[in-house]
């Protein structure tokens, strides 16, 4: 059983407690969930979820009851994560799909977000290109005005829920400016005339995951979501509060490695003893704990803060998916060691963790992008 002393830390309040407890018993009911078609699968999550009124969490609409809590989505991915990496990922999309409209959209597009807190509809987070990925500065792809609309060239890739989702929020440069200064973001759906689906990507770790391709895509500009040149702003502030939510999915997982690995070393015996009698297995266990823990206060402070009225928290945030992400592949790896064979044996859950951790280390920010930010931050004075 995980270990649930960390929601006695100052961070939490009650209603964070009872809110870990309830998503722990829905997950027990419902989960896991079969991975055998992974599309189908994520829209069978995204409508459980939305059923059972989880999406409410994770699509803030100012038009309706509840407010943007950080630490109640990642409470929620850390706990989804341990049981079932592909539910987590079907609600996070959720939430980073629909954060440039709950932060910045207009009414008409909150009409969205009524759809996915319901679970009646999947949203996307285009940002990533070919050529700018972890540099969104960089992008390629335009939005040219053209009187009332704009016209929209180019394509998107590695976008989660590519060629599942009802919309897309995409972001193109405009050109008020060079560089980031210069991008916008709009609402597409799905079915607009000329964005197709280039490509289905697979990865190691089964996601819903395409490279998309716009060829003269024309959008009204009641599309724009929030203002013309700032989707740079609009971009970073979603990640700025989903950033620290990844973190916690890697804690799910290191927490779930961890548990596989205590339940193995007390039953398996080595040398006529439980191999939680050998010294050396005893300093893995260790240091996995030390990881876990360290991982959760890095995690729990930023989202704290947020949740406290920081109006930014790149630093806090970027500590917290960095240290996570990176800890969490050796935690697990520690745990695929312990388990011997059967740690590599395709199906076992400690194999499955060892797929599932690897992405967490690349996208929202690679690692290493992760400690640019850091460092500039901390030179620019925190």
């Amino acid at each position: 059983m995980a270990d649930t002393s960390f929601l006695h830390w100052p961070f939490f309040e009650d209603r964070h407690r009872e809110l870990a407890a309830a998503l722990d018993h829905w997950c027990e009911t419902n989960l896991p969930a079969d991975h055998s078609d992974v599309d189908a699968a994520c829209k069978a999550l995204v409508a459980k979820l939305g059923q059972d009124g989880w999406l409410e969490h994770a699509a803030i609409d100012p038009d309706q009851p509840g407010v943007l809590d950080v630490r109640s989505l990642c409470l929620i991915r850390e706990t989804l994560a341990r049981h079932d990496g592909l539910a987590d990922f079907a609600f996070a999309m959720q939430g980073l799909g629909t954060g440039a409209i709950s932060l910045f959209g207009t009414a008409e597009q909150r009409a969205w977000l009524r759809k996915i807190r319901a679970g009646n509809a999947l949203s996307a987070f285009a940002l990533s290109e070919p050529k700018s990925g972890s540099d969104v500065a960089a992008m390629d792809m335009t939005a040219d005005r053209d009187g009332n609309h704009f016209v929209l060239n180019g394509e998107k890739t590695w976008i989660s829920n590519g060629g599942i989702a009802d919309f897309y929020c995409v972001f193109a440069r405009t050109g008020e400016a060079p560089g980031a200064k210069g991008l916008s973001c709009f609402l597409v759906p799905a079915d607009t005339e000329g964005l197709t689906i280039a490509e289905r990507l697979e990865v190691i770790a089964p996601h819903p995951l395409a490279r998309l391709e716009f060829d003269n895509v024309r959008v009204s500009s009641d599309a724009l979501i929030g203002e013309p040149g700032q989707g740079f702003k609009v971009a970073m502030s979603v990640l700025d509060v989903f950033r620290s939510t990844v973190g916690a999915a890697a804690l799910g997982f290191a927490r779930r490695a961890l548990d596989e690995t205590l339940e193995r070393v007390r039953e398996r015996e080595l040398f006529g003893a439980p191999m939680a009698e050998l010294q050396m297995v005893q300093g893995h266990v260790a240091d996995m704990a030390l990881d876990v823990d360290a991982s959760a206060l890095l995690v729990y402070r930023a989202a704290w803060t947020k949740d406290t009225g920081a109006a930014r928290v790149t630093r806090e945030a970027a500590m917290a998916k960095l240290h996570a992400t990176d800890t969490a592949q050796a935690v697990i790896d520690r745990a695929v060691q312990l388990h011997g064979g059967d740690g590599v044996r395709s199906g076992h859950i400690v194999e499955s963790l060892y797929r599932e951790i690897r992405a967490l280390r690349i996208y929202e920010g690679a690692s290493d992008v992760q400690k640019v930010v850091i460092a500039r931050q901390m030179m620019a004075g925190g």
